[in-house]
């Protein structure tokens, strides 16, 4: 199974970030996460996405906040697919940082989740990669069996506390 690189751009974003990683870890995705900025380390984080799928990548998740480059460089240094996890902060809280990630140029795209979206990334990630990984597609429809089960749970419990009209 191809690994999915987890980028965050600084340390900050890490609370939010290792929630990709314990869902990672959940569906039992091999991955890898680094800190690399768009803006202070951008040699490095250009050689990290050139040669990403070399070093057995399938998948790229950054995570940045504010002006938000680190996702747009990794697409625009890979064709590999890049999640970009805008991170809330700064001025507009997260809106920036949003804005930045989703509008890319034609041709260089980056799917975007929602702000401090960590999880959803880890899930699209999973979702991209069970595409050729029958046992890892197996995991994913079990996983939404589960999230089922437990609404149809949260549903009967709601039932016996509403009262009757």
């Amino acid at each position: 199974m191809k690994k999915v690189a987890v980028i965050m751009g600084s340390d900050s974003d890490w609370p939010v970030v290792k929630g990709a990683c314990a869902q990672l870890k959940e569906f039992d995705v091999p991955y890898e996460a680094h800190i690399l900025s768009a803006h202070r380390t951008p040699a490095a984080a250009a050689d990290f996405a050139k040669n990403a799928r070399k070093n057995g990548f399938g998948v790229l998740i950054c995570a940045a906040g504010m002006a938000a480059h680190l996702a747009g460089a990794f697409a625009g240094n890979s064709t590999l697919p890049v999640i970009g996890i805008p991170m809330k902060g700064g001025a507009m809280d997260g809106l920036d940082a949003l804005l930045a990630t989703v509008q890319m140029p034609s041709g260089i795209p980056v799917a975007t989740v929602t702000i401090n979206g960590a999880k959803n990334a880890a899930v699209l990630a999973a979702q991209i990669l069970a595409v050729s990984d029958d046992a890892l597609a197996a995991k994913l429809d079990q996983a939404r069996e589960k999230m089922a089960e437990q609404i149809a749970e949260k549903e009967a419990k709601l039932q016996t506390e509403v009262p009757f009209s």
